[in-house]
């Protein structure tokens, strides 16, 4: 696996709506708390031995613990969100959960083998940001920055800096590509989102 395979494995965990906003009082230690959860998660799924199927399934598990996933739905449809109806909305969300556990979980078996090391965290004005170290079989060591907000009443990841690519941003460049391909009509990209991934 290079990085830009890691990059994709771990974007469904990176994305929030919008940069955070005034953090409630969460401490550096709170923000590394949750990263290594995180971690912690992913690596048991990982070493499960269970089906490709069955670990798709524990990745939307961790998907919906540890990222706020109608922000980061919203995030990723951009401006367009403000034209869709709740009921839109609502149903884009569902599609938006399921395409991206079954995009990115199927990654998981190659990771096998590697592992990642939280290092230190720090605040960064209104957010805060904790440093890892990625190891992976045949790749040299690497940084991966984690961004995390309280914006929504509790530590959430919003972004992951990967060789200086937001996770973030790349999502949202990709449905939006998704959309612009269907006229921008987001029903139809969210029954298209039902079967992708």
């Amino acid at each position: 696996m290079n990085r830009r395979g890691f990059l994709g494995a771990l974007s469904a965990l990176s994305l929030t709506a919008s940069l955070p906003g005034a953090a409630l009082a969460m401490t550096d230690a709170q923000a590394r708390a949750l990263v290594d959860a995180a971690v912690a998660d992913i690596n048991k799924v990982i070493a499960s031995g269970k089906s490709l199927d069955a670990m798709i399934r524990d990745f939307e598990r961790i998907f919906v613990k540890y990222g706020d996933v109608p922000i980061i739905a919203r995030s990723a449809l951009g401006v367009d969100a403000r034209r869709a109806s709740p009921a839109q909305l609502n149903a884009y969300t569902a599609a938006f959960q399921g395409y991206i556990a079954r995009k990115y979980g199927r990654r998981f078996e190659e990771f096998v083998g590697g592992r990642i090391e939280v290092e230190a965290a720090r605040r960064v004005k209104s957010f805060h940001e904790v440093h890892t170290r990625a190891f992976l079989r045949g790749e040299a060591p690497f940084a991966v920055d984690f961004l995390v907000s309280d914006k929504s009443g509790r530590p959430r990841f919003f972004d992951m800096i990967i060789e200086g690519i937001s996770l973030r941003i790349s999502e949202k460049e990709e449905i939006g590509a998704m959309l612009d391909a269907r006229n921008g009509d987001i029903a139809l990209l969210t029954e298209d989102l039902k079967r992708a991934g």
